[in-house]
């Protein structure tokens, strides 16, 4: 399967502190890569350096993304070449309406549909402001129908640790499943099994690095096994 991104010995560090440490990591066109790895193992942060972030620009190493390296894109040039994230925390944006929140993304045609495939009525929520009248579970299946009106190359989930309903759970796995069956690829960044079981392929995370990868399902054996509560940067390196 062709290359969609490469990322080849990133380093970051935030506040003198290193979390990616010659992070080496391939994803291939339409498949679903999982990445799993204890909180504060590098997970978010290697999301925002993808995404371009503000803050999160890596001091070595280079991010290839269709045969040409975009390091100094801002995150809105890398928008256009397709590349999209959903945050772990959704945004709210007060006055704005969830079907024009939409309308930025999608055809007129398109928000219905899109708001019926992450288990949302239209007629009940496309009037609704994308505000705290919304609850996080809410807002998130909000913002993943606003990823698949996007139609990306390359979708970057970026699943809550906390604050999710088990709806919202099965609109992520609705969503994977359409964003796969488009062509898109899908950096599934979680920490649940039933989440990642649905990836292709997966990597684990530790210390900032990859320390395990390969078949998901040996992945999650591994992370499973070798997990500490908060990473520690070691207890994965066995």
């Amino acid at each position: 399967m062709a290359s969609l991104m490469s990322l080849v010995g990133l380093r970051l560090a935030l506040q003198d502190k290193t979390i990616l440490d010659g992070l080496d990591l391939e994803l291939a066109t339409g498949e679903i890569h999982g990445l799993l790895g204890a909180n504060g193992s590098g997970k978010s942060s290697l999301a925002y350096a993808i995404m371009g972030c503000e803050g999160y620009r890596p001091s070595a190493g280079k991010v290839v993304f269709e045969g040409r390296r975009i390091d100094d894109l801002p995150m809105h040039e890398r928008a256009r070449l397709g590349i999209t994230l959903a945050w772990q925390e959704p945004a709210r944006f007060e006055g704005l309406s969830v079907q024009d929140y939409l309308r930025i993304a999608a055809h007129e045609t398109e928000v219905e549909d899109c708001l019926r495939r992450v288990g949302l009525d239209p007629g009940e929520y496309a009037e609704r402001a994308v505000d705290k009248t919304l609850s996080g579970g809410e807002r998130k299946r909000v913002e993943l129908a606003a990823v698949l009106a996007m139609r990306p190359k390359l979708a970057i989930l970026d699943e809550p640790t906390a604050g999710i309903d088990l709806l919202s759970l099965d609109a992520l796995i609705a969503v994977i499943e359409t964003l796969k069956t488009a062509g898109s690829t899908v950096l599934l960044i979680t920490h649940q099994a039933e989440v990642a079981a649905h990836a292709d392929r997966a990597s684990q995370l530790c210390g900032g690095r990859i320390v395990c990868q390969g078949n998901t399902a040996r992945v999650l054996e591994h992370y499973r096994n070798r997990v500490c509560r908060r990473c520690d940067g070691k207890t994965c390196h066995v």
